[in-house]
C-alpha cells in the first residue's frame, strides 16, 4: 500500500518553492548589497572575515540577516505548534502567507535600507526552510543546495553500488530541486535588472502559486477523474 503524502510535500510544490528560494538569494545578493538571503554559511563566513578586519559596520550587515533567518525558523515552529490551522487554512499556508506578506513589504525599501530589507528577506527564508522540509517523505531544502547535493550524490552512489532504483529516483529528485533553484536564481537576476527592488514582487507571485496549490485535494481529484 502506497504511503500518502500531504500536498505540501508534493514534488510540484517543492519545485515551485525551490524557484522562490533561488529567486530570493539572487535578489538579496544582486540587488541588496551582496548579502545572502538563504546561504547563511556565506553570511557567517563574511561576518567573520569583516570582524577580523575591523570592519564592524560591514560585519553587522551579515550578522543581522543570520539572526533574522533563525527568528524565521522560530516563527514557523510557533505557527505549527500554536496556531496550526485557521478555518480552511493549513498551518503551512499560514506560514506561507506570512512569508509572502514579508517579501511584499521588501519591495518598498530603497537601496538606503538594504539592511532591514535583507533581514526581512532572510526572515522569510527561515520561515520557508522550516515549514517545508520534505518532499515525498525525503528531507529536502528548498532554500539552499548543499544538503540536497550531498543527498543526491549519496542516493546515486547507492544505486551504482546496489542497483537500488528507488535510490536513483531519489537522487534525481534532489537534482531536480537544485535545477529549479538555479532557474529561480536566473529569473531573479533577470527581473532585478529589469525592475530593480520591485523584482521581489515576482517571488511573491511564485509563492502565491504554491499557496493556492495547497488547496488541492489530490484524493478527491483522483476520484473525480
Amino acid at each position: 500500500m502506497k504511503k500518502r503524502f500531504q500536498i505540501s510535500e508534493s514534488v510540484e510544490i517543492g519545485i515551485v518553492l525551490a524557484l522562490a528560494g533561488g529567486f530570493m538569494d539572487a535578489y538579496s545578493y544582486i540587488c541588496r548589497g551582496k548579502v545572502f538571503a538563504n546561504a547563511q554559511t556565506g553570511n557567517i563566513l563574511l561576518f567573520g572575515v569583516n570582524l577580523s578586519s575591523g570592519n564592524f559596520k560591514e560585519a553587522l550587515q551579515y550578522a543581522l540577516p543570520v539572526g533574522a533567518f533563525a527568528l524565521g525558523i522560530i516563527l514557523s515552529d510557533l505557527v505549527r505548534n500554536r496556531i496550526k490551522s485557521v478555518s480552511l487554512l493549513h498551518w503551512r499556508q499560514i506560514s506561507s502567507a506570512f512569508e509572502i506578506a514579508i517579501l511584499f513589504s521588501v519591495a518598498f525599501f530603497s537601496q538606503k535600507y538594504n539592511l532591514p530589507a535583507n533581514c526581512l528577506t532572510s526572515l522569510a527564508c527561515g520561515i520557508q526552510v522550516e515549514s517545508f522540509r520534505k518532499i515525498h517523505g525525503n528531507g529536502i531544502a528548498t532554500t539552499m543546495c548543499i544538503g540536497n547535493l550531498r543527498s543526491a550524490m549519496e542516493s546515486i552512489s547507492d544505486y551504482c553500488f546496489n542497483k537500488n532504483r528507488k535510490s536513483l529516483r531519489k537522487g534525481f529528485l534532489y537534482l531536480s530541486v537544485i535545477l529549479f533553484f538555479v532557474l529561480g536564481a536566473v529569473a531573479g537576476n533577470f527581473f532585478v535588472k529589469l525592475i530593480g527592488e520591485r523584482a521581489i514582487f515576482i517571488c511573491c507571485i511564485i509563492l502565491l502559486i504554491s499557496f493556492f496549490m495547497m488547496f488541492i485535494d489530490r484524493d478527491k481529484a483522483c476520484k473525480e477523474n
